[in-house]
């Protein structure tokens, strides 16, 4: 998928969702630094989140996958788990991860809906045990987004488009944020997690957060 034919397929799904409209100067998409919201997002609030430490500078977006129940897409089980509802029963695979407290700060779906669940300026805990340039505890100064896919199945065209938008948006709002400091959940605990997978087309992304910045979008 070229960067053309990305943004072709966002400007005819745009026309589709009105929802994702909102003030940003070009793609449609702005934090607000106050709330740490987006109105692009559809609203989930979690309860797994906290305060950062005091002075913290947010400078890092962590991007992961994530599919439930594994491999299948679409449903309420995401919004479920990072909500404390997942119920252990409805899936032999939710027995062990029902009792999780984890969230993320927002969700790309496959057709491009943005979920946020987390104020932006407040701390999700989605990395775990995690490390980046010598400093552990990645919670602590990252925003985690989630792509709904797994690590072995092609994301959508759209999934980047909208997640590109939203680390713009990010850095527009967090100067700590820059295109470049994007990583996946395997990078900051390698050998523990795998996500966003093989499947994920890093030069892609970074072509499209190019782009972005070059339109003055980030």
């Amino acid at each position: 998928m070229s960067v053309v034919a990305a943004f072709r397929c966002q400007g005819h799904h745009d026309r589709m969702r009105s929802h994702d409209r909102a003030s940003g100067p070009r793609s449609g998409l702005t934090i607000d630094v106050t709330t740490g919201l987006t109105a692009a997002a559809r609203q989930v609030e979690s309860p797994n989140c906290d305060d950062r430490p005091p002075g913290t500078v947010v400078d890092l977006v962590v991007v992961h996958g994530i599919s439930l129940p594994p491999g299948e897409f679409g449903g309420p089980s995401i919004d479920a788990l990072f909500t404390n509802a997942l119920p252990a029963d409805a899936h032999p695979e939710f027995a062990e991860i029902a009792e999780l407290r984890v969230s993320a700060h927002a969700l790309v779906r496959r057709d491009g809906e943005i979920v946020q669940y987390v104020p932006f300026h407040r701390r999700a805990w989605h990395a775990g045990q995690s490390q980046w340039e010598g400093r552990s505890a990645c919670n602590d100064f990252s925003i985690g987004i989630e792509l709904e896919g797994t690590d072995g199945t092609a994301y959508e065209s759209l999934q980047y488009v909208r997640l590109a938008r939203l680390i713009a948006a990010l850095a527009r709002a967090y100067p700590g944020v820059t295109i470049d400091r994007v990583v996946g959940h395997s990078d900051v605990a390698p050998g523990r997690k795998t996500d966003p997978g093989p499947a994920f087309d890093w030069p892609l992304l970074r072509a499209l957060l190019r782009f972005e910045s070059e339109l003055g979008g980030a």
